[in-house]
């Protein structure tokens, strides 16, 4: 009996020493679950959980077998990486056998926490491998030419191809996997039943480059032992409908920019239980015809005839003897075909109807609460031929009227006619997206309800990671704002607008937001993809392009400073939230071409003088676009750009083992801030610029002011970029607040200025001034907006006033437009103070600033952000209560947190409302600049300051 009770203990120990132990969750794979790829080594990464304070993992294994049967007993035929000792978590490469196309691998892993203790296996995921060779696809592009169709005055707008076989499935199917693509855009069918749930697929690429491809396991869409139906409709999309400008500025070839003629490729392959398999393709066994799908277009929109249904086209026994045969069409032999990287397109949220308001004319206007993109759902009834018309728009007129004009010459309306169904009738387009808050509604022949319509909010479906929120309904406003602008901007790329004939990849408007990008949303395969498009859109002479993917829209359209830069700052921003060096090491070429080119514009001088763009611009390229009074030179901010790409450079050389670069990079830097500094500054360290050699700025937009190097957007980027010596940070700091007052307290800066300005005044000791700009609601700002009924970011500072309307004419007023919301950078990084010290948050800092007392209820008492990062989940919270000061921080485990407590000494500070100096899992490292510095390992912390 002793016996058994002395084993008993001992089991019972070991147990609970393993339910203590580390635990590894959310496996992800290229940032994915249970993904499809076709990275050869795709990286692998999980997040830790304990019950204990202050853990860390001091090794991991990880098991990748072939089978789950085989994995469940921890059989890895695959791969076992054995113990090995460290923190990593993410960015593992998977190093096992090699793998081949359609290959599924299973795997699961456990942690060693800091004692030694080994953690449970975690559950298992998987990824599944696509086809790694173009000689793995058997299909071939097939499609309609229906061009001669749809020609209007103003558009030319053909009906969609649709497309069909029936295949037969023999009774002992055992597993089938659905690989397609398409050159526009696809959504395919088994059995009337749509294969996934994405939208626009498979998109927008460099078509002559690359083209994208979904994978879909349809095992359950078939019906063994018999026939079945393949479908497909098609829309001209990226590839063959409008693309953006191109009815701006009347240019026919920007409509089939890549081709006029939409293709599929598909690939349906159907293994059986004895292991034979089924490859059924695109091929000439399939048929081709039209139905009710009229028009589709991304930017015009659709017209759907549901009376000129094809019933049952999408399923087994449709007589298809009228329908063509469609032509095969040839591939691109330098046109790679890869698995989409990127997060898919969805609909992601739906929008109910806020109200209803008939107008005079007897149309309706719907009301959806929220600008968003996407599309409405339309439930009504009617008899057959009934019109039932949708136009958007994102703003109403003071009478009530829905305003297009911001729209151009994107039509952006859809339009439903009635089949005439008794029991009533439901549609929603397939191929288009609208930006819009408002619908207007005609041809309803009774009055509608809130359920005639449902918003569909597409968009990019990124994991939603960041929260900000405070007692400060402004503010609180302002973050959904910023959130909702992202949602509606991130569709496949990062379009400037999603409403106007624009709707394209600026990259200046990408890298001034990416860092706020990352706080608000997981957009790590989301730029894995788009960065690839830039890369591909790169110049010859090394310039990275205005907008990517980059067709050529307008023969203007080169390249800008402040613009071309997004080719290093995106990849970089997305090492440190991430710490992804495989983006570094596959775009460096890309990138150092990119430095090449600018050393070589600088003619050896590592700074641009004045008019050193003009060869590409008269103005110098955009510059603070959008920015008030006299203009910051551009070649200043572009001599300050190639200062920051070298740091970046450098950092990036260092991350990836290139000594040799990260050298060189450290020197350019340093000759460039020399040669900035000596051609740009006077005696008194205020930036200057000859004026004369810019004329007066005609041309410019708005109607520029001539140049001036002493500016708000030249010192919050100086500051920012660190272009200038560490000891005359405070001095520029002055300059800026000086600026700032002689400018009635309010800000002047455009899309270059906006970002930088709050942490430069925050990092040369101005935080109470950063404050009073950030909660300012007076005109321009950002409280302005949202004062003046905003529900997402502004492309201009006064796009609308209650008192005044629209300000601008529709040439550029976009209500949905994130640059100016990268102040987003700054509420997390500052007021919450949230900041990696080191790539992927593995250590990082939490150093809030506190907002100052006096504001009223215009101020801020308490704030509560937090962010889900690779590693696991951060909060900082503070709050402001009489005579003390409460601090909130949750590290997650396996990073260490370096807290910037608000106190004059520790003896002011109680920790969970013990004294300081009792805990042993968080010390003091020092003191600095009216903050306790303390290291804590994960947990959560609760500080009291005395006041």
């Amino acid at each position: 009996m002793k016996i058994y009770c002395l084993f008993l203990i001992a089991t019972l120990s070991v147990l609970n020493a393993k339910a203590q132990g580390l635990g590894a969750v959310y496996l992800r794979c290229e940032y994915k679950e249970n993904p499809v790829t076709d990275v050869t080594s795709p990286r692998l990464s999980w997040e830790l959980t304990s019950k204990e304070n202050d853990q860390v993992q001091s090794a991991y294994q990880i098991l990748v077998a072939s089978s789950a049967e085989l994995l469940s007993e921890s059989k890895a035929d695959l791969w076992s990486s054995g113990k090995v000792p460290g923190r990593a978590t993410y960015q593992i490469g998977y190093q096992g056998k090699p793998l081949e196309s359609r290959q599924i691998c299973y795997w699961k892993v456990r942690s060693w926490d800091k004692s030694g203790r080994v953690g449970q296996w975690s559950k298992m995921a998987s990824w599944e491998m696509g086809l790694l060779s173009k000689s793995d696809w058997q299909a071939q592009w097939i499609g309609l030419d229906l061009n001669h169709l749809g020609k209007g005055k103003t558009y030319h707008l053909p009906p969609a191809p649709y497309l069909r076989r029936e295949v037969f499935i023999k009774n002992t199917m055992k597993k089938a996997r659905l690989y397609v693509t398409a050159l526009g855009l696809y959504e395919f069918s088994i059995n009337g039943k749509k294969a996934g749930d994405a939208f626009l697929t498979p998109g927008w690429t460099d078509y002559d480059k690359r083209v994208y491809y979904q994978t879909y396991d349809v095992t359950s869409s078939l019906k063994p032992g018999s026939v079945n139906a393949l479908a497909s409709q098609l829309s001209y999309g990226w590839y063959a409908g409008y693309l953006g400008y191109s009815l701006l500025v009347q240019n026919p070839v920007v409509r089939a920019f890549y081709g006029k003629v939409p293709l599929l490729k598909a690939q349906l392959e159907v293994t059986y239980q004895d292991g034979t398999k089924d490859i059924f393709t695109t091929d000439q066994h399939w048929k081709a015809g039209q139905g009710a799908l009229l028009e589709s277009d991304l930017l015009n929109g659709e017209t759907y005839d549901a009376s000129l249904e094809a019933q049952g086209w999408d399923r087994v026994g449709f007589n298809d003897k009228n329908w063509k045969t469609p032509p095969i069409y040839p591939d691109k032999p330098a046109r790679q075909i890869q698995v989409y990287p990127g997060p898919p397109v969805r609909i992601t949220q739906t929008m109910p109807v806020k109200s209803v308001t008939e107008r005079a004319t007897g149309s309706y206007i719907f009301d959806m609460g929220q600008n968003f993109a996407g599309i409405v759902r339309l439930k009504v009834k009617g008899v057959k031929g009934d019109t039932v018309r949708l136009r958007f728009g994102e703003k109403l007129y003071p009478d009530g009227r829905l305003m297009t004009e911001n729209l151009r010459m994107a039509r952006a309306t859809d339009t439903y006619i009635l089949k005439g169904d008794p029991q009533g009738e439901r549609w929603e387009p397939k191929f288009t997206f609208h930006g819009f808050q408002y619908v207007e509604v005609t041809g309803l022949k009774t009055r509608p309800d809130h359920q005639t319509l449902l918003g569909l909010v597409i968009g990019s479906d990124t994991p939603k990671v960041g929260s900000f929120e405070t007692d400060n309904s402004m503010v609180n406003q302002l973050y959904s704002n910023i959130d909702w602008t992202q949602r509606a901007n991130y569709i496949d790329i990062p379009t400037d607008c999603p409403q106007r004939d624009e709707r394209i990849g600026w990259t200046g408007d990408a890298q001034v937001y990416v860092k706020s990008a990352t706080f608000n949303r997981d957009v790590a395969s989301f730029f894995t993809k788009w960065v690839v498009d830039l890369n591909d859109g790169q110049f010859e002479n090394g310039a990275y392009p205005l907008y990517a993917p980059a067709p050529s829209l307008r023969k203007t359209d080169t390249f800008s400073p402040g613009w071309m830069e997004a080719g290093i700052i995106c990849p970089y921003q997305i090492y440190r939230a991430y710490a992804d060096t495989r983006m570094i090491v596959q775009g460096w070429p890309h990138m150092v071409r990119f430095m090449d080119f600018l050393e070589k514009r600088s003619k050896g001088a590592y700074v641009f003088k004045e008019n050193a763009f003009d060869d590409i611009d008269p103005k110098g390229g955009f510059g603070d676009w959008l920015s008030f009074g006299k203009k910051t030179p551009p070649d200043m901010l572009a001599s300050f750009y190639y200062a920051y790409c070298a740091d970046m450079m450098a950092e990036m050389a260092e991350a990836i083992g290139n000594q040799k670069d990260y050298a060189h990079f450290t020197k350019t830097a340093a000759a460039i801030r020399k040669a900035v500094l000596t051609h740009y500054t006077d005696s008194e360290g205020r930036f200057k610029t000859d004026e004369k050699a810019y004329g007066k700025g005609e041309g410019y937009v708005d109607g520029a002011l001539g140049f001036t190097g002493h500016t708000q957007t030249a010192y919050a980027n100086a500051i920012y970029m660190k272009i200038l010596k560490e000891t005359d940070t405070g001095k520029a700091g002055a300059y800026l607040v000086e600026l700032l007052k002689a400018n009635g307290g309010k800000l002047g800066t455009g899309f270059l200025g906006a970002k930088p300005l709050l942490p430069a005044l925050s990092a040369s000791g101005h935080s109470d001034e950063a404050y009073k700009l950030f909660l300012s609601k007076e005109f321009p700002s950002w409280g302005f907006e949202v004062e003046n009924g905003s529900t997402t970011i502004w492309e201009r500072w006064d796009s609308f006033t209650k008192e005044d309307g629209f300000k601008y004419n529709a040439a550029m007023n976009s209500f949905s437009h994130y640059a100016f919301g990268a102040v987003c950078e700054w509420m997390f990084g500052n007021a919450a103070g949230i900041r990696p010290s080191k790539p992927g948050f593995e250590t990082f800092d939490i150093r809030p600033e506190i907002a100052p007392d006096g504001m009223g209820k215009d101020g801020i008492n308490y704030l509560i952000a937090s962010l889900h990062t690779i590693n696991g989940k951060i909060t900082s919270e503070w709050r402001k209560e009489t005579e003390k000061l409460t601090l909130k921080v949750t590290v997650p485990v396996n990073t260490t947190a370096h807290i910037y407590v608000p106190a004059e000494s520790p003896n002011h500070i109680q920790l969970d409302g013990k004294p300081f100096s009792t805990f042993t899992n968080a010390k003091v490292t020092k003191q600095e600049k009216g903050y306790v510095i303390v290291e804590a390992g994960s947990g959560a912390y609760q500080f009291s300051v005395s006041q």
